[in-house]
């Protein structure tokens, strides 16, 4: 039956991002809601996030599927937890655990010797020395050049969300798709699939594209959000 989308991004917080991912799921037949989060401020922490996202898919057109991109994993389980939603999806997302938070997440996960074995192994851009020095190429290395010619400017995501403790005591009840871009340089999948495996006890969904796959692969992922269970291909 048609869907309601609700996607969340990651870091900087920008709606923009799902901007090729919003009309591929509307020429399938559901509705497509892109969250702009609130990034910049630093007063804002995840409660914040969470509200922004509870108020986007509060009242919509039922099944509600919200769709969370990398550091909107933090935010997108307690919007879940406080409106009626019939299913998460994380895409390349961090799952966090009761009590941590998301600066504590990258250490506790291993994810920067779990980046550099997977930049070893495929020979991607990667130097122990410098993580951030090859960014661009882990977030864009499939991006088409004219998608990102089209980039609003960068936003400085404050670092106020990562600070605070994940404030939920267990995951919310609520079924949750784990997809993971099998090109993602930067949440490699082996390492989403351990993660989701230990703090989720869920399989991982390979999907075409690497960590922005809804700016790379946007017809590929609206074919596997909606082929999710509970939600069918209408248009």
């Amino acid at each position: 039956m048609p869907a309601t989308f609700v996607l969340v991004p990651g870091a900087g917080g920008q709606a923009w991002y799902w901007h090729r991912l919003v009309p591929a799921l509307e020429r399938r037949g559901h509705t497509a809601v892109a969250v702009d989060l609130p990034a910049e401020d630093d007063a804002a922490g995840l409660d914040a996030y969470a509200a922004v996202v509870a108020d986007a898919a509060r009242g919509r057109d039922r099944p509600v599927v919200v769709v969370a991109q990398s550091m909107g994993g933090l935010s997108a389980p307690l919007a879940c937890a406080r409106v009626p939603v019939d299913r998460l999806v994380l895409l390349n997302a961090m799952v966090p655990r009761p009590g941590e938070t998301g600066g504590e997440w990258w250490a506790a996960t291993g994810h920067e010797a779990a980046r550099a074995a997977a930049a070893a192994a495929a020979g991607w851009p990667y130097d122990p020395a410098d993580p951030d020095g090859d960014l661009d190429d882990a977030f864009l290395h499939d991006v088409p050049p004219e998608v990102v010619a089209t980039a609003p400017g960068p936003v400085a995501q404050s670092g106020t969300p990562f600070t605070e403790p994940w404030p939920l005591a267990a995951w919310p009840a609520v079924p949750t798709r784990v997809l993971a871009g099998r090109d993602d340089r930067f949440f490699p999948p082996a390492f989403q699939r351990a993660v989701a495996a230990e703090r989720l006890g869920l399989d991982v969904e390979e999907v075409p594209g690497g960590h922005l796959a809804a700016l790379s692969r946007p017809a590929e992922l609206a074919d596997a959000l909606v082929a999710g269970p509970g939600v069918s291909r209408s248009g």
